[in-house]
């Protein structure tokens, strides 16, 4: 059987649908299991045995015509089975019409029903800890009447030179392995995803005065200006514990260090998907407008902990819808104030 997965979105989407893959491998031993992404979200599927081929969508097949037709033709021409589509948008509903396959599965919109021979409702509240993210994936599989249990933990499976390499760089950068070590997602992935910063220089100011620990910030490379600004603002006993030239040169690079952290805190996005992919425990600060409840997966008030607004000023939000909260992400951002998260932060270092 040759079955093709798509998932063309961000990190944290990419990784949650891997587990589509991990569980049609049991249910499938002897399947050819192709995952179709966007390029940059290659790490954190790589070296995962569940998956035969990534296949990828390329930049180009969004500017030109023909090459996105080519490439459709591909897909054709690979004869797949079965094809599953959690994306659900207009380059996936191509690809899933143009496959050919006598099975295709993708969730439940009124418009797009016509393409695929099953579809899924997506559930708003989530019925496990694994959040409404994972749950909506793995209900992607029920037409298939699986036979196994099926496991809704993301997995990212580095490699013993990999955890070796993240080893001897914080060696070569002096890090005491007998003190904490927590790797610091102090930026998200835009403005209206970032704990202000000077907010987040009072969190980092708080977690190294509760336990000594050395602080490795995690960022993209467009974002150095930023990240200096927060390390700026830290107290000086505080930038002493930050190790600020720490930068990893690649997201599998990142995963071989955060490997050796005690834990990572920090804004919600694609690296606290990662930390948990590899057992890190994680202490997430969700953006103001993102829907905790479809990416607070595994939450057990021990390992992993978040915080959103909500929590504390549910007046602030109402009935209004992701969209609209979005709008008003910054401002919001403005009443989630350092003295909300530092009792819960405090509590969680404590344990």
């Amino acid at each position: 059987m040759k079955i093709l997965v798509v998932q063309q979105k961000m990190i944290g989407d990419v990784l949650a649908t891997s587990i589509v893959c991990n569980n049609l491998k049991q249910m499938y031993p002897d399947a050819s299991i192709d995952y179709l992404i966007y390029p940059f979200t290659c790490a954190v599927v790589e070296n995962n045995p569940n998956i035969k081929r990534i296949v990828l969508f390329e930049t180009v097949y969004r500017e030109s015509k023909k090459a996105l037709f080519h490439f459709l033709l591909g897909i054709r021409k690979a004869k797949y089975d079965l094809v599953i589509d959690a994306y659900g948008k207009l380059e996936s509903n191509l690809i899933v019409a143009f496959s050919g396959a006598k099975t295709k599965i993708g969730f439940h919109k009124s418009y797009t029903n016509f393409i695929y021979t099953h579809t899924v409702k997506e559930i708003s509240q989530p019925k496990t800890n694994a959040g409404t993210a994972i749950e909506n994936r793995l209900n992607l599989l029920e037409y298939l009447r699986p036979k196994i249990n099926l496991d809704n933990r993301p997995r990212i499976f580095l490699t013993e030179d990999e955890i070796k390499n993240g080893k001897r760089i914080l060696e070569e950068n002096h890090i005491d392995p007998t003190k904490k070590i927590f790797m610091i997602g102090v930026l998200g992935s835009g403005e209206n995803k970032t704990y202000p910063l000077q907010f987040m220089a009072t969190l980092l100011d708080a977690i190294v005065e509760a336990t000594d620990a050395t602080l490795l910030f995690n960022y993209m490379p467009s974002q150095k200006n930023e990240a200096k600004i927060i390390f700026d603002l830290c107290l000086p006993k505080t930038q002493n514990h930050i190790k600020i030239d720490v930068i990893p040169g690649s997201i599998r690079e990142f995963l071989s260090i955060t490997y050796h952290c005690d834990a990572l805190i920090g804004n919600e996005g694609g690296a606290v998907n990662m930390a948990k992919a590899i057992d890190k425990p994680t202490f997430t600060i969700f953006s103001t407008w993102i829907k905790k409840e479809a990416w607070n997966a595994f939450e057990d008030g021990t390992n992993h902990v978040s915080v959103h607004l909500k929590d504390f000023k549910p007046e602030l939000y109402g009935n209004k819808s992701p969209k609209e909260r979005k709008a008003q992400a910054i401002a919001l951002y403005h009443e989630f104030t350092p003295d909300l998260v530092l009792p819960g932060l405090l509590h969680y270092l404590g344990k």
